[in-house]
């Protein structure tokens, strides 16, 4: 299992939106081959509440670069969410290591 961690920093104002948008680009991820299971989180400081990090848990790294990144619902996906964040996302692939997410 590999644990993908995006950081999304949205525009300040623009949360709500974004996760009604997210709401419907969820189904699109879930969808996907590869896929296990992802969970979105929220800055819960008083200076974070616009930072967003998204965990989705894939089969393979290849299932989310080869699989996802290259399909035509990968596109959907860069539709609904890309333009609520400023300036960028980042993302990296992580193995665990030692103990389990519950």
């Amino acid at each position: 299992m590999i644990l993908e961690v995006a950081q999304l920093p949205v525009k300040a104002g623009e949360e709500s939106a974004f996760e009604t948008a997210f709401a419907q680009a969820a189904k699109i991820i879930s969808a996907q081959p590869g896929y296990l299971s992802h969970e979105l989180v929220r800055g819960a400081d008083a200076n974070n509440g616009s930072q967003y990090v998204l965990l989705v848990r894939w089969e393979s790294v290849a299932a989310h670069q080869d699989g996802f990144r290259n399909s035509a619902d990968y596109q959907k996906w860069r539709e609904l969410l890309h333009t609520f964040y400023e300036p960028g996302v980042a993302v990296a692939h992580f193995a665990t290591v030692a103990g389990a997410l519950k």
